[in-house]
């Protein structure tokens, strides 16, 4: 493995930030040990590693959400001590996180006013983010309700609204899940801009072909040590995985299935309309889609452009006027509750785990239970309805394995595993009961690269043993790697999928920016 180097800390000349032994402890798990780092002046710095690795709590800690327990943070050459993000900004370290925290009901200029320590009239906090975002070619209205705005518009609001505080080093955490390859591009544009004018980046990735693009040198953590660093773009994406989780990454096999247009369609989903239930919500026009024992169906799309609202539509937690819009194997399923879906052999994954997909303050086997009360209720409660404890540990502690759910307890609550780890559970909760039907929403989203790819396998594994997979996703490469057919939703409105042969990457990322169908160029046969 060409450019990995041994995990010591670098001392040349010009660093802006330098850690030395780092360390963070939650009771006796060491979330980061004796971790040291140098990110230099002009550089865009990879951190990586797999989930729990530690990158969450370091940044946290340079950013002053978090204090270390042990080791220094050294900035431009001096010792300081950040104790808040409010300290970070005034060093001049920003962040931009991978959640946004924007308030919808505000307009850009608003939320950016939020984030300032002074009083400046919003007039001018308005003019000064519009100059700065056409400057760095990322167009914004400051006075858009961001509500009314894509995700790739949001981000744009938090990326000016970090570098209108004129930052020395910002980090960047997961800053391409929402995009499209499009919108991607634009910001790699401006990331190079960004160094070339002397400003540092910490970036996060768990795509690693745009770690390989952009990055200048990467700091690899595993368990919450530092175990390499590496230059990555004399790395392949294999050796950096390779790097993160210790061993090599099992290759997702996808394989051709004959005859699935004579399979039994087990979702169907017909003329599906929904009326936005805020002002925020994005209506549904109907939507048509078939998905059939073998397949996997994957949906794309920029978030917010209706995913969620099909998500609720297809799982049940918004029931249809029209119990025929929603059928699964072959039964009216529009008026069924999630439930009563469940029963007829369906399983929903949503896109937020914690809150959404876990209770957080439950325990593994009790969020089990909640999810699978009824599909499982003579194993799990029965014949009295007394809570069956051994055989939910039994079945939880089978899925930790399959899974390999990595956890500080034998039955933790469900906040206190990462969010990857959370992610692993989730899936294989679902996938336990070999559901007929699976939906997933995001499957790896924030996942690193060993789990991704033991998520996507059981997913194509899950369908080529006679199951119907659709799976909602923003990331493209995941959605080529286990798709049969793509299809793409803009703005409520669902495309016809195209079968994969015929699908590129510029193809559907013209359909997500919104092109008509019909006015996409075909894919052109090489001779």
């Amino acid at each position: 493995m060409g450019g990995v180097v041994t995990a010591t800390l670098e001392t040349e000349g010009g660093n802006l930030l330098e850690v030395r032994g780092l360390t963070k402890i939650f009771g006796t798990l060491k979330a980061c040990d004796n971790v040291d780092l140098t990110v230099g002046r002009g550089e865009i710095h990879a951190l990586l590693g797999e989930n729990g690795a530690g990158k969450s709590t370091l940044v946290k800690m340079l950013f002053g959400s978090l204090e270390p327990n042990a080791g220094e943070i050294r900035w431009n050459g001096q010792v300081e001590r950040i104790s808040s993000p409010g300290a970070a900004r005034k060093l001049g370290i920003g962040m931009v996180f991978q959640h946004f925290s924007l308030f919808d009901a505000l307009t850009a200029a608003e939320n950016i006013a939020l984030s300032l320590d002074d009083d400046t009239p919003i007039a001018t906090i308005a003019a000064k983010a519009k100059a700065l975002s056409y400057s760095y070619g990322l167009p914004l209205d400051p006075y858009s309700l961001v509500g009314d705005l894509s995700v790739g518009e949001r981000q744009r609001i938090e990326i000016i609204r970090c570098l209108l505080q004129t930052p020395q080093l910002i980090i960047l955490d997961e800053p391409t899940s929402v995009l499209t390859p499009q919108e991607a591009d634009r910001l790699f544009e401006t990331l190079e801009r960004l160094r070339a004018e002397g400003k540092s980046i910490l970036y996060i990735s768990h795509r690693l072909e745009e770690v390989k693009r952009m990055c200048d040198r990467a700091t690899v953590l595993r368990h919450g040590k530092v175990v390499g660093h590496c230059d990555p773009r004399k790395e392949t994406a294999s050796s950096l995985a390779r790097m993160m989780v210790g061993n090599e990454v099992q290759a997702v096999v996808r394989d051709p299935v004959q005859g699935m247009d004579k399979a039994a369609a087990l979702l169907e989903v017909r003329n599906l309309s929904r009326t936005p239930a805020t002002p925020f919500s994005i209506p549904l026009r109907n939507i048509n889609l078939s998905a059939r024992a073998g397949e996997v169906i994957g949906i794309a799309g920029v978030a917010g452009n209706g995913q969620g609202e099909f998500f609720e539509a297809v799982s049940g937690e918004v029931l249809q006027h029209d119990a025929a819009s929603v059928r699964i194997r072959g039964k009216d399923a529009g008026r069924l509750t999630i439930s009563g879906r469940r029963l007829l052999g369906a399983a929903f994954v949503p896109e937020e785990r914690l809150g959404h997909g876990a209770a957080p303050r439950m325990r593994l086997s009790e969020n089990l239970l909640l999810s699978r009360h009824a599909t499982d209720r003579k194993a799990f409660l029965g014949t009295g309805g007394t809570v069956q404890t051994r055989a939910i540990a039994s079945a939880a502690q089978r899925i930790i394995e399959i899974m390999d759910v990595r956890k500080s307890a034998p039955d933790p609550e469900a906040a206190a595993l990462s969010g990857g780890n959370l992610q692993k559970f989730i899936i294989g909760r679902e996938l336990d009961r070999r559901p007929a039907v699976m939906v997933v929403n995001q499957p790896t989203w924030g996942v690193d690269a060993g789990a991704a790819a033991r998520i996507r396998q059981a997913l194509i594994e899950l369908a080529r043993s006679g199951s119907a997979v659709v799976i909602i996703s923003q990331d493209l490469d995941e959605l080529f790697e286990i798709s049969d057919s793509i299809a793409v939703m803009h703005n409520g409105e669902l495309s016809k999928p195209l079968p994969i042969a015929e699908a590129t990457f510029e193809k559907v990322g013209l359909l997500m920016g919104g092109a008509e169908p019909g006015h996409v160029e075909p894919v052109t046969e090489l001779a």
